[in-house]
């Protein structure tokens, strides 16, 4: 399939995990796909760029207003435009209210909050010019009903819904929609760590009694960004394997 056939995507967070799987989506339905991250892309998506010569990696740490912005200038100078922008990139630093550091707390702040406002920031006036843009956020189910141990991340991604709302009203009338995504347990490196004891706890709870994958995730991204979904706009999708009924 080509639905995006001459379409420019900007991913961060694409060398690793959801991000990874969305770039080798998004190449072979026939986008230009570049990756932002601070991360060497991996072995698996130089073999996407041997079939798509249409993609490009940039080194860019999206909390950092000055290399979002230069990047963005180098994507348009190379491919004339951006169509969409997928907010994916997203860290963790898990504590307990009395045990998190202030500095935990500010680099989750500043890579899943802040660098998603940098990122449509500096990309959302190309859109506004062009008259057309699809803005996707990654949100998690952690920021619709909090977590234990996960203040951080629960506040931004609970963060991440309000500014797709905010958006979605404020750039509607430039035909660009603003949607977010809200993924559950998904079998990702980022819960490698976990005990396997505690997966099947997780599994238990799901009632499709599995985990997500990253592709299943990266499907609606894809779907999102397709013509498709261009009557969507503001809404968050739960990729969560109905955890969340």
């Amino acid at each position: 399939m080509s639905r995006f056939q001459n379409k420019v995507v900007v991913i961060t967070g694409g060398a690793s995990g959801i991000g990874k799987a969305a770039v080798e989506k998004f190449a072979r339905e026939g986008a230009a796909v570049v990756v932002w991250d601070v991360v060497q892309a991996s072995e698996k998506q130089q073999e996407v760029a041997a079939v798509n010569s249409k993609y490009k990696f940039i080194k860019v740490n999206t909390a950092n207003f000055e290399e979002v912005e230069a990047a963005t200038q180098e994507v348009i100078k190379q491919f004339g435009k951006i169509d969409v922008l997928i907010n994916n990139a997203g860290i963790t630093r898990d504590a307990s209210l009395q045990k998190m550091t202030a500095e935990q707390w500010q680099q989750v702040m500043d890579v899943n909050l802040t660098g998603v406002f940098n990122c449509t920031k500096a990309i959302s006036p190309n859109m506004i010019q062009n008259n057309f843009g699809r803005i996707i956020n990654t949100s998690s189910i952690v920021g619709l009903y909090g977590n234990y141990g996960q203040s951080n991340y629960a506040a931004t991604k609970a963060g991440v819904i309000a500014l797709t709302k905010t958006w979605a009203r404020e750039l509607g009338k430039n035909n660009i929609t603003v949607n977010a995504v809200a993924p559950g347990f998904i079998a990702t490196d980022m819960i490698k760590t976990i005990p396997e004891k505690v997966i099947e706890m997780m599994k238990e709870k799901i009632p499709l009694k599995k985990l997500g994958t990253a592709e299943d995730v990266a499907n609606v991204y894809v779907f999102l960004a397709s013509n498709e979904a261009q009557f969507i706009s503001g809404t968050v999708i739960s990729v969560d394997g109905g955890l969340t009924i």
